[in-house]
């Protein structure tokens, strides 16, 4: 049986491919280019409130699951940060001039929000190793990409860093190994390697079905 530091560096490798993709993404290369609608930008805030707001429920559904000390410290802090990204996701909403009604008023988009059907999934059928591994690979993604939208909207969109934290927040909290005992820890109980790698492997696509749903909506499909 694979280490869980083997496992991770396995699915690394394994999954590099779409990890370029989700990086090298066209919705992202645009906005660096100036090429987003603002539109688009409003978008993108409102699929993000729907999103963390279901995936705050699914961290706290996975807290009650698994009760063991490592676990709970773990997932009590990514529910934290969570909480904080939907704090400061308000920023951007705000500098967008997004009201109340309008983000009432809004659907989730079904490709968008695939990623979070998913994560409420690992909550409720999952394993807290499955769930930490799949974080793990997505998060780096994630916050390479958030960190390319925080310069790009400064510089190209002429918005201010205090409407950005969002966006900075996440490009500065992506410690891909901060799961490695929990996934160890499922590892050791019986936790079967397939399902953890076949968790991460589905999340990373579904981080990548999002950019293109962000990518279509901007009409640049």
């Amino acid at each position: 049986m694979p280490s869980a530091r083997e496992l991770i560096e396995n699915l690394r490798m394994e999954l590099k491919p779409l990890h370029e993709r989700i990086i090298g993404h066209r919705y992202v290369a645009a906005l660096e280019q100036g090429r987003v609608p603002r539109q688009s930008l409003t978008n993108f805030a409102l699929q993000q409130h729907h999103i963390i707001r279901s995936d705050l429920r699914s961290v706290a559904l996975l807290i009650t699951r698994h009760g063991n000390l490592r676990s709970r410290s773990y997932l009590l802090n990514v529910l934290e940060g969570e909480s904080n990204a939907l704090q400061k996701l308000g920023a951007f909403v705000q500098a967008l001039a997004i009201d109340g009604k309008t983000i009432e008023a809004s659907e989730p988009l079904p490709a968008a929000f695939a990623y979070s059907a998913f994560f409420a999934w690992l909550a409720l059928y999952g394993s807290d190793a499955e769930f930490a591994a799949a974080i793990s690979i997505n998060f780096p993604a994630w916050g390479v990409n958030c960190g390319k939208m925080s310069s790009a909207l400064k510089q190209k969109y002429g918005f201010r860093p205090d409407d950005l934290t969002f966006f900075d927040f996440f490009a500065s909290v992506a410690d891909s190994d901060a799961g490695l005992e929990v996934i160890q820890d499922g590892l050791d109980r019986g936790v079967r390697a397939t399902e953890i790698t076949r968790a991460a492997r589905m999340l990373q696509s579904y981080e990548l079905l999002f950019w293109d749903a962000m990518a279509e909506t901007a009409n640049m499909a």
